[in-house]
C-alpha cells in the first residue's frame, strides 16, 4: 500500500512529537489480561515499569517533543509521576478516542510529524522511533504493526478523524481496519518492523529473555522480570 507519489523533502527535526498512550498505573485498570494470573498490585507496578522505561526510551531521541495522552481522570495522578513531559487528556472515553485526541491535539497545533506509541514496549530500538518519523517525510501515515493483527505505533501529519472510529491498538483486527480505511481515504501508508507488545504472560517470558541480554534497555522492567521470573521457579511459592 506504499505510494511513490510523494517525493521526500529534507524535514526539520524540530516538528516530530511522540505521543505515549498511557494510563494511571492502578490496579484492575492496566494490562488487565495479565491479571488471570498475577495479582492486581503486581500487574499495576509492572505496568509502571514499562511505563517509566518507555518514556525513559521516548527521551533517549534527539530533537523530539514528548507527551503522554491519557484519559481525563488520569491526568493528575500520571502528571504528579512523571514530571518531564506534558500530560493531556483525551476527549472521550477508549483507545480509539485517545488516539483521535492525539492527532486533532498536536497535529492541529502546526505539528508535522506526529506518532502516537504504545506505553508497554520499552524494549523497541530507538531506530525504529526514528524510522517512523523517517517514514512520514513521504507517506501520510506510518504503522509499526505488532505480531498479533495490532500495531505498536500510528503516526501521521494530519487529523484523521475516521481511521480511528471503533479502533484501538492491540486488537486483533484493529491493523486490517486501520488499513483499510487508509486505503478508503487515499492515504499513503509506510511501516516499521514488526514487534511484539505485552498482554499476555507468554509475553513476559519473552520479554524477560530479551532483557536478561540486555537490561539496559528497560532497567525497570529487567528489575521486575527478573524477581517475577525467580518466583515462577521456585516451587511452592505462587507468583508474583
Amino acid at each position: 500500500m506504499e505510494s511513490s507519489s510523494e517525493t521526500a523533502v529534507p524535514a526539520r527535526n524540530d516538528d516530530r512529537v511522540l505521543v505515549v498512550m498511557a494510563k494511571a498505573p492502578r490496579p484492575g485498570a492496566v494490562k488487565t489480561r495479565l491479571t488471570p494470573s498475577l495479582p492486581l498490585q503486581a500487574v499495576a507496578a509492572f505496568y509502571r515499569c514499562l511505563l517509566d522505561d518507555t518514556l525513559d526510551l521516548a527521551r533517549s531521541l534527539s530533537d523530539v517533543e514528548v507527551a503522554i495522552m491519557c484519559p481525563a481522570p488520569d491526568v493528575e495522578e500520571l502528571a504528579r509521576l512523571v514530571r518531564t513531559v506534558d500530560v493531556v487528556a483525551q476527549k472521550g472515553e477508549g483507545l480509539a478516542a485517545g488516539l483521535i485526541s492525539v492527532f486533532a491535539h498536536f497535529a492541529a497545533s502546526g505539528r508535522q510529524r506526529v506518532v502516537a506509541f504504545n506505553s508497554d514496549s520499552p524494549h523497541l530500538p530507538a531506530s525504529v522511533l526514528e524510522s517512523a518519523f523517517e517514514t512520514l517525510i513521504g507517506h501520510d501515515l506510518v504503522v509499526g504493526p505488532t505480531h498479533d493483527g495490532g500495531y505498536y505505533l500510528v503516526g501521521a501529519k494530519a487529523a484523521h478523524r475516521a481511521l480511528f472510529d471503533g479502533d484501538g491498538m492491540g486488537t486483533k483486527s484493529a491493523l486490517e481496519a486501520l488499513l483499510a480505511r487508509a486505503l478508503e481515504l487515499q492515504l499513503s501508508v509506510g511501516y516499521t518492523d514488526p514487534f511484539y507488545d505485552i498482554d499476555v504472560e507468554d509475553d513476559l517470558a519473552r520479554l524477560a529473555a530479551e532483557l536478561q541480554l540486555a537490561p539496559a534497555k528497560a532497567p525497570r522492567t529487567a528489575a521486575w522480570l527478573k524477581q517475577w521470573a525467580g518466583t515462577e521457579s521456585r516451587p511452592g511459592t505462587g507468583k508474583l
